[in-house]
């Protein structure tokens, strides 16, 4: 019960000063601080003869069990259980009924009821097990059809989403019809509702062997790729970035992510992006590298090799690595072009700058060979002056 409470619920005098969590045996010095019995028998064996929180020597080594407080705390918690108990079976007796109600109900009355369970579900632990154990999970994906409302499809999502999805429901939510509406109310519902869709696609997609031509539809890609640009709901780029790895993970998958105009839109984003979405980024372009039309199409992006090269060193060593395996495989792709356009975005200084660090030696390796095609088009002392290194680093 107390893992479920937050911090703030329970009263500064029932914390025990050295864990910071409820007092069970609390027992009072002579300095009038109390503890819990455990832990400040734990502070004396570790040979002090203070009191923790005012570390006055203690001149009376006696302690005394706070019987007052110690009723206080049972009684306290007493009340608490008993309200979560009731509050615990009223979620339960109202999910049952919301689930038996779902049998019955249609339009509205079937929209409005799928709300609440939403809510409930959203908050309470309880009332998702509750879902599962009385078949709901089957229930409400039956509800997903050719003929769903999405008003209805909205709120279904909104429940899965939320809930632990065994394999055989993960297995019939996964079938084109049911997957082609996700893709269309991810397309026009509301922020809150795309990051829905986009997440329970992930959920039933990820390590499994999916059908690539049923999630990877034209449509899903490009929902997603307005997701991950709208900056004003980071939430949104975040999934977004996450199913769009997951996808691209697939190879059959990635000429469609490219022929859909997707490498220069996510190169465009890389500036504005926080640690966790850039890595995020650099790994679908890194797996879009992989093929001659994504390799062709970080080329043609004027911005791939200024942006790509900025990140050498800046954000972390995974980031690092990822934006030399991009770099590696345009600058591989076409040299006469792309070696002279990176040494001219400061690509020299930031390859010594690798070799340098202490870096693992894979990426000191790759940097040293993308530092030696770089160079080849030109004589040592040009190359040198390319660099604009200092006299010392020369």
């Amino acid at each position: 019960m107390i893992e479920e409470l937050e911090p703030m619920d329970v009263p500064m005098v029932f914390i025990c000063p050295i864990s910071l969590e409820p007092m069970h045996d609390p027992i009072t010095l002579c300095t009038g601080q109390t503890y819990e019995r455990s832990n400040i028998l734990k502070w004396f064996s570790l040979g002090h003869c203070t009191c923790p929180t005012t570390m006055q020597e203690l001149w009376d080594d006696s302690m005394t069990p706070n019987k007052t407080l110690q009723q206080l705390i049972h009684s306290w918690f007493s009340q608490k259980y008993l309200a979560m108990k009731k509050r615990s079976e009223d979620v339960q007796g109202r999910v049952k009924e919301i689930l038996e109600n779902l049998k019955k109900i249609k339009g509205q009355a079937r929209v409005q009821a799928l709300k609440e369970l939403r809510q409930v579900v959203q908050v309470h632990g309880t009332a998702k097990k509750t879902v599962v154990e009385n078949g709901g999970i089957g229930l409400i994906s039956s509800l997903l059809g050719p003929f769903t409302t999405h008003a209805v499809g909205c709120e279904v999502i909104g429940v899965l989403v939320n809930l632990n999805l065994d394999l055989n429901s993960m297995s019939d939510l996964l079938q084109p019809a049911k997957i082609s509406l996700m893709v269309d109310i991810l397309n026009e519902g509301s922020i809150e509702t795309k990051i829905n869709c986009t997440r329970l696609i992930g959920m039933l997609i990820e390590g499994t062997d999916f059908a690539s031509q049923n999630v990877a539809s034209l449509s899903l890609l490009v929902g997603l790729l307005r997701l991950v640009k709208d900056k004003k709901h980071p939430n949104g780029v975040v999934a977004g970035l996450n199913l769009l790895k997951i996808i691209c993970s697939h190879e059959p998958v990635r000429n469609s992510f490219v022929n859909v105009g997707a490498v220069p839109q996510l190169v465009e984003l890389i500036p504005g992006l926080n640690n966790e979405c850039l890595e995020l980024v650099l790994h679908i372009l890194e797996l879009l590298s992989s093929t001659p039309e994504g390799r062709l199409a970080l080329k043609d992006c004027p911005s791939t090799i200024p942006n790509v090269v900025k990140l050498l060193m800046k954000a972390s060593e995974s980031c690092t690595q990822l934006a030399l395996s991009i770099l590696w495989s345009i600058c591989k792709f076409a040299p006469e072009e792309c070696a002279s356009l990176a040494v001219d975005a400061g690509l020299a200084a930031k390859l010594l700058l690798v070799i340098q660090s202490g870096c693992n030696p894979v990426l000191k390796q790759r940097s040293a060979e993308l530092l030696k095609l770089c160079s080849l088009n030109y004589t040592t002392t040009i190359f040198i002056s390319k660099c604009k290194l200092t006299r010392t680093i020369q």
